[in-house]
């Protein structure tokens, strides 16, 4: 039998069908770098890659052109492919607060990030502007927005249900956007090694050199083409004795 006819409002958000379940991650990736070691970053792929063929390099650490052939001194390096773990698939559980919300389109005042926050927790501690007790308020620098967690269940659900509200900063009212706070758990990564195109790892060097001076020396050696190299877009050497950390970023160029 057909169903009988009933009136609905839909409230939500529509998205267009290719935007759905995308998720878009930039790598940033910390690696160690060990003492006597260098990372060398070629504006190239294919002279890392003949870097790495050659795989041992006698690099002249001579400071001068007219010093005896005797009286120059040469250091046997390795070269290596570096290789990072990279993500390759990411399933994450999203959960919403039930008593946070998240305060965005903030006024840019001249008054301090925690001026603003004392403005903020004041104005939704009062019940006629929808709020209640306020247990915390937090800046979140890297977007510029602020989260707004009450003591009591409820309040948030009904503040996110407005949308907007008007916040009272000083003597103006501002707009603001109120939207649901919501926290991401990794439940499950998977990981694959990949190899970075224009990055060589240079181990065994010794440290017969200042930290500058070995740099500067590394990097002339291999910009030759003469010794296989070419245009250095990149160097962070490591002396004997110390640790690195070296910050892999997405590759723009």
């Amino acid at each position: 039998s057909a169903l009988p006819e009933k009136k609905m409002v839909f409230k939500g958000l529509t998205l267009n069908k290719e935007d759905m379940n995308k998720l878009m991650v930039t790598p940033l990736i910390y690696h160690p770098l060990p003492g006597g070691s260098a990372l060398i970053t070629f504006e190239e792929a294919e002279v890392a890659q003949r870097i790495i063929a050659m795989r041992e390099h006698m690099v002249e650490l001579s400071c001068g052109e007219d010093l005896e052939e005797l009286d120059r001194c040469r250091v046997r390096v390795q070269a290596q492919p570096v290789k990072l773990l990279m993500p390759s698939a990411l399933e994450i559980r999203l959960t919403q607060s039930s008593k946070s919300i998240l305060v965005s389109d903030l006024p840019s005042l001249d008054i301090s990030k925690e001026a603003l926050l004392d403005k903020l927790e004041l104005f939704f501690s009062k019940t006629k502007n929808g709020g209640s007790e306020v247990e915390s308020t937090e800046f979140l620098d890297d977007s510029g927005q602020v989260v707004v967690t009450f003591t009591q269940d409820g309040v948030a659900e009904s503040l996110i249900e407005r949308g907007h509200t008007q916040v009272l900063v000083g003597k103006g009212k501002y707009k603001v956007k109120i939207s649901p706070c919501v926290s991401a758990d990794i439940t499950e990564l998977q990981l694959d090694a990949s190899r970075c195109p224009r990055t060589v790892l240079l181990s065994g060097i010794p440290d017969v050199l200042s930290e500058d001076f070995m740099k500067d020396t590394l990097e002339i050696h291999f910009q030759k083409a003469s010794r296989g190299g070419g245009e250095v877009d990149a160097l962070a050497y490591v002396p004997a004795g110390r640790t690195g950390v070296a910050v892999f970023v997405e590759d723009t160029g």
